[in-house]
């Protein structure tokens, strides 16, 4: 008897003391990788679907996850009913109960890309100081520019686009060559500063740079135009210069970036066929392995084995192969410069009540 009343009070104690546990930090772990890792994917599968739209001429939507709120409930009782010294035998007994309640009410909101919103994310061209600074952040001068520039100094890149589709210009990849190297040899610097009231960006070269990197210096300066005996370059937007002495930017929004990944889908035939898609421009059939699109998208009735996201749409799959590097290095670019394509202001979250549990 003694023992069975020890082990029940053990028991309901152990009981209590986990009740009293809190659950909070131990969810920190779980549910931030958890959210973050969800959040990632659904982007990735949400920008696929949309540049698979483009390409058949549907309406792209993008809604975006503006908060997650977790809120969880833990609940314990526990019941303990005994005699202990009974008159006689049938009237001895023991009654242990225990209930618990655990809830998890996550609230999500999500923001639609309208208005003004959807023309400064999407449809603003990048700044041209942030290609600069993505640059001089340690990112691939060579990529970026063929991912986000249309042209430099009236320099064309090529495209892949119906209403843009052209050939590159035989000096484009000259010009981001040289960034590339330069860049490598840590020759290239850019500062922002104030003249007249007016915040400017200037570009410039590192004097005592080595020979070959002198070479390819002079080289860009000729390419493009610049004086060479320009100490500061000022950074500009446009296609055309206004002086030797500037680097005009013709940067591409993200709507433009978009569009540029869906010429390297692979359409099914029958859709083509069917008129349900457009083709690619000639300038795609055409394209040398340098102008290639910015991803390889593949197509097809089962769904795939070995993707790094994947969307259905239309009775097809399309998805992006796990072992294709180039073409997931476009995607995180991608991500990237939708964060600098927004202008940084806060979106106006909805007011939620929270029950304090």
């Amino acid at each position: 008897m003694y023992m069975q009343v020890r082990l029940t009070l053990t028991l309901v104690t152990a009981i209590v003391v986990a009740g009293c546990q809190t659950i909070g930090p131990g969810s920190i772990q779980r549910d931030r990788l958890d959210y973050a890792s969800a959040i990632g994917d659904s982007w990735k599968e949400q920008a696929l679907l949309n540049i698979v739209k483009l390409r058949y001429f549907d309406t792209p939507v993008f809604l975006d996850v503006a908060s997650v709120i977790s809120s969880y409930t833990l609940q314990g009782q526990v019941d303990v009913a005994a005699r202990i010294f009974p008159n006689s035998p049938t009237d001895t007994f023991r009654n242990l109960g225990a209930s618990g309640l655990y809830t998890d009410r996550p609230t999500i909101s999500y923001a639609p890309l309208t208005g003004e919103k959807f023309v400064n994310n999407l449809l603003r061209p990048i700044p041209p100081q942030a290609i600069f600074a993505m640059m001089q952040a340690g990112h691939q001068a060579d990529y970026i520019f063929y991912a986000a520039v249309r042209a430099i100094n009236d320099v064309y890149n090529y495209s892949g686009s119906p209403s843009r589709a052209r050939r590159e210009d035989p000096a484009f990849p000259r010009v981001v060559g040289a960034l590339r190297r330069i860049q490598q040899a840590g020759a290239l610097g850019m500062r922002v500063e104030k003249r007249d009231g007016t915040e400017m960006t200037l570009i410039f070269f590192r004097e005592n740079a080595s020979e070959d990197v002198a070479k390819d210096i002079a080289s860009l300066k000729e390419t493009l135009g610049i004086a060479n005996d320009s100490k500061e370059i000022l950074l500009g937007f446009g296609s055309l210069r206004h002086s030797d002495r500037e680097i005009t930017l013709l940067t591409r929004s993200m709507m433009e970036m978009l569009v540029e990944f869906s010429s390297g889908i692979e359409v099914p035939q029958k859709h083509l066929l069917e008129g349900r898609a457009r083709a690619a421009p000639e300038t795609v059939a055409q394209a040398s392995p340098g102008e290639a699109s910015l991803a390889h998208i593949h197509s097809g009735s089962e769904p795939p084995r070995d993707a790094y996201v994947a969307v259905r749409y239309r009775n097809y799959w399309f998805w992006i192969d796990d072992r294709d590097l180039e073409s997931k290095r476009a995607f995180m670019f991608l991500r990237i410069f939708s964060s600098i394509a927004e202008t940084g202001t806060v979106p106006q979250v909805p007011i939620i009540t929270i029950p304090a549990n």
